[in-house]
């Protein structure tokens, strides 16, 4: 997503591109600079120690010492002075006696001249070197006495080398110098420009104010969407998670980081989250909550991690139970009214035959049953929800060829049932087990379910057990489980296997208990406990 803006600044990247170019530069620069500063001592030095050991040779040198004492020591040290002058590379041997009247020079023109720079501390014996402007322009010179015979200075001796000289060496080096500073420099270019190249990609381009607004997009998006989001890294570990997401999953404190096997969820969800493969509106339960599950892989050549959507449809789950309960209703009206229909004919074709005594006991008969199942029902359990359950579940059974019955020890009135008590997980919790029971126990011989309902040390007690096969006490655990099923066909997220999960859920939100054990006759037998709390007081305590 590009964010719109009206003036577009620089990418994130090109500014980084920019800004290590420019640091590459002036860190080569400065470096050329200092090498240039240090070359340069060090040329200096070097050709301050050249020229003394050239004035130090030719000062003690015998034919030096034997020219001077001669009439005219010119002719024997001018020579001499040019050919240790070619054989050394210094671009000056000045011989010259002790006034400083020189006797050899590289221009003929300057013998005989005052020799121009200091030669006092070569008079009394030292040998020195220094930067001076001369006839040949500034150079490097060393100045070193020449003792005769008796000790006695005849003379002194002046090589060097010119500044001029010095800087061609060192703009030699500087050049070379340079050429290894613009090839760092390119390659630190080309470096930053490929690594910049990558960051582009990463960021589409975006510049850094992009970037941020585009960041508090996504955190007010991330708390806004109601429904659960979650991303999961390449190691199945919280990269990122909503509010949504925290309150559907029930997470509590600092998740980001945790692996998603440690968030403690249930088994099933826990697989789904981290199942390579995406998945689409799977039906998963929490201890409270129904959600619909969805993931995504996120790829880009390699696995980085997993999208994950959840909604919550623990009320959608309800009301399509009480819709399932309303539709078993009505398709035990419609069979009870095809029924009536049929023993209305029987009744008039009696009638029309003129067998009127016998319709009449026909009619009663019919009247009788119907009376004596409502009046079992209502006897029993007179709170509406459940009596209007039990006779719906009632017609449905017997249309399924399966006896419903409801035991002579169960006993609810109305108004007991507390008004924190829902109807509805009452209508969830007693028919999820009445149809398990019913599809457990058709078929068999006998079939018959039988419902309980009383209340019992503060508590409300609903038992179902049929006549069925019964359940696997190695599977009692596993029975509560979504997708389990004893009947493989019908099993799986949209099949059966849901409402035994959905009674323990609606159990666990009253607080109750959720056993399944074996029923006398044979089958199984659940039974719930739900605790009665007590309505409270108006006005608190006397």
């Amino acid at each position: 997503m590009r964010i719109p803006s009206l003036s577009r600044p620089r990418s994130l990247a090109g500014q980084l591109f920019a800004m290590q170019a420019v640091l590459i530069a002036v860190v080569v620069a400065g470096y050329a600079f200092f090498t240039y500063v240090s070359d340069r001592r060090q040329a200096e030095e070097a050709a301050g120690r050249q020229a003394a050991a050239v004035a130090r040779a030719v000062a003690d040198s015998p034919s030096v010492r034997d020219a001077i004492r001669t009439p005219d020591p010119t002719a024997a040290l001018q020579p001499y002075a040019l050919r240790v002058m070619r054989d050394t590379g210094v671009d000056f041997v000045t011989i010259m006696d002790p006034g400083g009247i020189r006797w050899t020079h590289p221009n003929a023109h300057e013998i005989g001249q005052r020799f121009l720079g200091h030669t006092e501390r070569a008079l009394r014996g030292e040998t020195f070197t220094e930067t001076y402007t001369g006839t040949l322009g500034p150079s490097v010179r060393a100045v070193t006495p020449v003792a005769g015979a008796e000790g006695r200075i005849v003379g002194l001796v002046s090589a060097g080398i010119r500044v001029e000289a010095i800087s061609e060496r060192v703009r030699g080096q500087l050049t070379a110098l340079l050429g290894v500073a613009a090839g760092a420099l390119a390659l630190g270019a080309i470096g930053t420009y490929v690594i910049n190249a990558r960051l582009r990609r990463h960021t589409h381009g975006m510049n850094a104010a992009e970037l941020s607004r585009m960041h508090d997009y996504h955190q007010a998006a991330l708390h806004a969407v109601r429904e659960g989001l979650l991303m999961l890294d390449g190691q199945f570990r919280v990269a990122l998670i909503n509010d949504g997401g925290r309150e559907l999953l029930g997470a509590s404190g600092d998740v980001v980081g945790r692996s998603v096997a440690d968030l403690g969820l249930p088994a099933p969800l826990t697989g789904a989250l981290l199942a390579s493969e995406p998945r689409v509106d799977e039906v998963h339960l929490t201890n409270d909550r129904v959600l619909v599950v969805n993931t995504s892989p996120v790829s880009g050549g390699e696995r980085r991690g997993t999208v994950v959507t959840l909604r919550d449809v623990t009320e959608l789950q309800s009301l399509m139970g009480e819709l399932d309960s309303e539709r078993g209703f009505t398709q035990a009206l419609r069979s009870q009214a095809h029924e009536a229909a049929n023993r209305l004919h029987t009744v008039v074709s009696l009638i029309e035959l003129g067998r009127s005594r016998e319709a009449v006991e026909f009619a009663t008969a019919e009247l009788e049953l119907a009376q004596a199942l409502t009046d079992q029902v209502v006897a029993a359990v007179s709170e509406p929800v459940l009596a209007a359950l039990l006779l719906g579940k009632t017609a449905q059974a017997n249309e399924r060829g399966v006896e419903l019955e409801v035991s002579q020890d169960s006993r609810l009135d109305d108004g007991v049932l507390p008004a924190d008590l829902p109807s509805r997980e009452l209508v969830t919790i007693l028919g999820n087990l009445i149809d398990n029971a019913v599809d457990a126990a058709q078929g068999g011989v006998p079939a018959r379910v039988t419902v309980a309902a009383y209340t019992e040390g503060g508590e409300l007690v609903l038992r179902v057990s049929d006549t069925g096969p019964g359940v696997d006490p190695a599977q009692e655990d596993l029975v509560f489980q979504r997708g389990f099923s004893t009947k493989p066909a019908a099993a799986g997220p949209g099949g059966r296997g849901l409402g035994l999960a959905l009674v323990r859920q609606a159990v666990h939100r009253q607080d109750g208990s959720l056993t399944v054990t074996q029923a006398p006759a044979g089958g199984a037998q659940f039974e719930v406990r739900l605790p009665l709390r007590p309505a409270p007081v108006p006005g608190g305590a006397a």
